[in-house]
């Protein structure tokens, strides 16, 4: 499912946590999808029922990244990884980080990769607060965009 918006979002987390269904948030950009990708939202969703990928604006992808990042639109990133099964709701946020959405959807698990600790994850305070708990997936060396991009550009 991808949400219109935030309110579409709340909604559908409220209802599967009113369901008795453990509810995982991770976020990212997910600019070209690839085997690290869909290794790392696969552990995720193994850490609850349904997992919710909040998925950055091009915007703000450009803002992280910097140009010519994203190389796929927004929506094109958002239909990409809700087609995966292990993903089961995709929402978008223009933030600089996803705070705010965290605190908007308050989900039970927030999931993200080995290149973070729980002290540097964005949004562990607030779930842990609200009696949730932070989860660290192993990082899978070797896959990213950015490796991905530059074989593209410099291959000869």
């Amino acid at each position: 499912m991808i949400a219109k918006n935030w309110e579409e979002a709340k909604n559908q987390v409220d209802e599967w946590k009113s369901s008795g269904l453990t509810v995982v948030f991770t976020n990212g950009c997910f600019d070209i999808l690839h085997r690290g990708h869909v290794e790392y939202l696969s552990d995720a969703k193994a850490c609850g029922d349904k997992l919710v990928l909040a998925l950055n604006s091009d915007s703000s992808v450009l803002k992280l990244k910097g140009d010519p990042r994203p190389i796929q639109n927004q929506e094109d990133r958002t239909i990409i990884p809700n087609a995966l099964e292990s993903v089961d709701l995709v929402v978008v946020f223009d933030q600089d980080t996803p705070a705010e959405i965290i605190q908007t959807l308050l989900p039970d698990v927030v999931a993200k990769g080995g290149d973070y600790t729980p002290e540097t994850i964005v949004g562990a305070d607030i779930v842990t607060s609200n009696g949730g708990e932070v989860k660290v997936i192993p990082f899978r060396t070797g896959y990213s965009s950015s490796k991905i991009i530059d074989k593209i550009l410099y291959v000869k």
